[in-house]
């Protein structure tokens, strides 16, 4: 079933791949790969099977994101669909009422709403703990100010999940509130000019007395703690079962490449300066493979992984930028050029050390773990 699952986008891997350094080179946001997405069924493999869900496990739907990485090219629409399983759609199967699940999950599993969650703020940044925006209870309605930044999808969705405070600062003061884009008071800023994973659209939101239902919170309130915790493992879990399929692809290309490249008389793979880099990217790519399975399986069963996420978050990330360094490097002048998509590897690997918590984030909390 697994196999079955990492296979679940190859069908349509010429589609995926279709303008790929065009639109990347534009920072657009492709909505024809986005049908794509939801033709594969990829958004459903989490979902319970009430709402029209596959109802898939979360190692399964690691395993199809894997696949996902694997085939598409495109690194930034493959992102953004990861962040549609986790930004909403996790928490709401969670924590939300039968009548908010009723209402928005089946739009979620198609991908006809695009969701998008407002966790950082500009002066927060992996601070969670002390966010700036605040929601005012006022009756029968929540009555929010402040702003978000670095949201991803947030130029193209039509659903967001706030996390706001609605008490003093701390793990007991966030709330976490549902609204629609359009909502009076909501101003979502456009896309942001970035390094990589630019087909996936990162803007701003902004609340002013911006009135959200008692109705669209998402578990009771002061419980957003709890609700980030949920999401934040399957978002690194999710998010980086993709980057271990593209640091995968990337490998077999590379092999490929130095197999078939010639200099002075011989393939370069059978130079030591060539052969050992690559078996350093293999041995990257498994030791992701052995974090990324063994904490999801920790997570899976309900046992404390809080060590093993900060870590598989790092190794992951960090491993997929040194690869993509290397294969710059194998490739030569190739490698330098947008034409063959090895310098995009690296561009989108970047930023991978920085969202959902920074390395030096993960580092304090292994460290704070270890009683340090």
């Amino acid at each position: 079933m697994t196999d079955d699952l990492f296979h679940l986008a190859a069908p349509w891997s010429d589609q995926l791949n279709a303008r790929t350094s065009e639109l990347d080179a534009a920072g657009e946001f492709p909505h024809d790969k986005w049908k794509v997405i939801q033709e594969t069924g990829i958004l459903r493999t989490h979902f319970s099977e009430e709402f029209g869900g596959a109802g898939h496990s979360l190692t399964a739907t690691m395993r199809a994101l894997e696949g996902l990485g694997h085939t598409s090219r495109d690194a930034g629409v493959s992102f953004s669909a990861s962040t549609q399983i986790v930004s909403v759609g996790v928490p709401l199967q969670r924590f939300a009422s039968q009548e908010l699940k009723a209402r928005y999950l089946p739009g979620i599993m198609s991908g006809d709403t695009i969701t998008a969650h407002a966790i950082t703020e500009e002066s927060g940044g992996s601070d969670a703990m002390n966010l700036a925006s605040v929601a005012r209870r006022d009756g029968d309605h929540y009555v929010v100010g402040g702003t978000k930044m670095f949201i991803t999808n947030a130029p193209v969705a039509g659903l967001f999940l706030l996390y706001v405070r609605t008490g003093r600062p701390g793990p007991f003061g966030l709330t976490t509130l549902l609204v629609e884009a359009g909502a009076h008071g909501l101003t979502v800023g456009p896309a942001m000019d970035k390094i990589g994973l630019r087909t996936s659209p990162v803007g701003t939101l902004s609340f002013d007395e911006l009135r959200i239902p008692v109705t669209h919170r998402v578990g009771v309130e002061g419980a957003g703690f709890l609700v980030l915790d949920h999401v934040m493992k399957r978002e690194v879990l999710f998010g980086f079962s993709l980057t271990l399929g593209e640091m995968t692809r990337r490998l077999e290309e590379t092999i490929a490449f130095a197999g078939e490249r010639r200099q002075f008389g011989s393939p370069i793979g059978s130079y030591q300066g060539i052969s050992h880099k690559i078996a350093d990217m293999k041995m990257r790519v498994e030791t992701a493979r052995k974090w990324l399975s063994d904490t999801g399986a920790k997570v899976e069963a309900g046992e404390d992984a809080s060590l093993d996420l900060a870590a598989t978050k790092t190794i992951v990330s960090e491993a997929n930028v040194r690869n993509a360094l290397d294969a710059v490097q194998i490739h030569g002048g190739r490698g330098v050029l947008t034409e063959y998509g090895i310098e995009r590897d690296l561009r989108n690997s970047i930023a991978g050390t920085i969202y959902s918590g920074t390395s030096e984030i993960q580092r304090n909390r292994i460290a704070a773990l270890l009683g340090l």
